[in-house]
């Protein structure tokens, strides 16, 4: 089982932006101007940079970076991603989580009966899915499942610890 990353990616540099070293940048926090909450930025092979100053240009966001000075040192770390540290995250409530420490997550019935390993998350209109994956077809013959994360009434509990995720769902569905 993998264990989640030290470092996340929560945008990419875009193109230049003038003539002085300024870049676009895309972000993809939850609200766009959130990725400047975070310093510094690792891009590329892990090279920290500092956001000197950012603004909004119409609906874009563009930044000055420490040590790129001109168009052509812009140039040069355009689509790069823009990492940060896991340590660098806010610290959550005891009943949240980051879904990327949720990911590889066994998933077990209230019965004990294992009905996979989370592979990923998901938001929709009404609630955030956990695409389940099997280890191989289960006597239900489900490769893969989609539970919906609704707290108390599918979701049970969440071990951190124990890697293990208890669900109220019936394995046949």
């Amino acid at each position: 089982m993998s264990q989640a990353s030290d470092t996340l990616v929560v945008g990419k540099i875009g193109a230049p932006y003038g003539v002085k070293g300024w870049v676009k940048i895309n972000s993809y926090t939850d609200q766009a101007t959130g990725i400047f909450d975070y310093s510094p930025w690792f891009i590329g092979d892990k090279q920290e940079i500092q956001v000197e100053h950012w603004r909004l240009s119409g609906k874009a966001l563009v930044a000055k970076l420490s040590s790129i000075e001109t168009r052509d040192d812009a140039e040069r770390i355009k689509n790069l991603d823009i990492s940060i540290t896991a340590s660098q995250l806010p610290t959550l409530e005891s009943d949240d989580y980051y879904w990327r420490d949720l990911i590889g997550m066994q998933v077990e019935t209230l019965d004990g009966y294992g009905l996979g390993v989370v592979k990923e998350l998901f938001e929709t209109g009404a609630n955030d899915v956990m695409l389940v994956k099997a280890q191989s077809n289960d006597a239900f013959g489900q490769k893969e499942r989609m539970l919906p994360f609704i707290r108390e009434s599918v979701i049970k509990s969440v071990d951190m610890e124990a890697k293990t995720i208890i669900v109220d769902w019936d394995p046949g569905f």
